[in-house]
């Protein structure tokens, strides 16, 4: 069955979308392996979109349910692993020699940064693999931080399992109509990535205010105090005499 022709009945695709259904028809599941790990590298190509276009092509018959998932686990690994390589290239100190020229951002920052992903980087990689736009990221921290590469590869693996499972599963059951799991999904993502700007621009209006504070505490004069010599005794002791 011509996948292209059966969802433009339903969903009219074009452009990308169209483009992704040609490479699962064309490839099957390494196709929707290939570009998940694409997705994984560029961001702004969203998962929310071709994991149900691989359940979809699924329930079309050109590749198993089982199948699907599996291979688009594979391809989470794999674009996973290149950020993961990307960020131990890049380096601890390196990282810091960055962070120290950025404005707004200081060495302290990092450090806090540090501490908290040595103690909760299992967590941030197996969370972090079923949050929209984090799902990249956060194997670049993994990376410099210099993750045991084992644990890394286990929990992005079990992450990526259950968010790729959910999406294509949908687009399975749904069939033709796989464009509504996109739709709300994508309320997800938006959500995510408004709470993103918001707190960024909360980081960098406190950092300001605190920075503005610091220069005119240093800046405002300090108060000078007379000596008292140590032969003559202050009212108070005189008044105690």
């Amino acid at each position: 069955m011509d996948l292209t022709t059966t969802a433009a009945t339903s969903a009219q695709p074009t452009g990308f979308t169209a483009w992704v259904i040609g490479v699962m028809e064309t490839l099957g599941g390494p196709g929707a392996g290939m570009i998940i790990a694409l997705e994984n590298l560029f961001p702004p190509i969203p998962s929310e979109l071709i994991l149900p276009l691989a359940g979809f092509t699924a329930s079309q018959g050109d590749m198993s349910l089982l199948g699907a998932i599996l291979w688009t686990t594979i391809g989470s690994l794999v674009g996973a692993l290149a950020l993961y390589g990307l960020g131990a290239s890049l380096g601890r100190e390196r990282t810091r020699a960055i962070a120290a020229k950025l404005p707004l951002v200081k060495l302290s920052d990092v450090d806090k940064t540090e501490a908290w992903f040595a103690k909760h980087g299992v967590k941030a990689v197996f969370f972090g693999r079923m949050i929209p736009l984090f799902r990249s990221f956060i194997s670049l921290p993994a990376g410099v931080e210099r993750m045991r590469l084992s644990t890394f590869a286990l929990f992005t693996t079990l992450g990526s399992l259950i968010w790729n499972s959910v999406f294509v599963i949908a687009g399975y059951l749904l069939g033709q109509h796989w464009y509504l799991v996109e739709e709300y999904a994508g309320l997800l993502s938006r959500a995510v990535v408004i709470t993103a700007a918001l707190t960024v621009v909360a980081f960098v209006a406190i950092r300001i205010r605190n920075n503005r504070r610091e220069q005119a505490s240093a800046e405002a004069p300090t108060v000078q105090f007379a000596r008292v010599p140590a032969d003559q005794p202050t009212e108070e002791i005189r008044r105690l005499r």
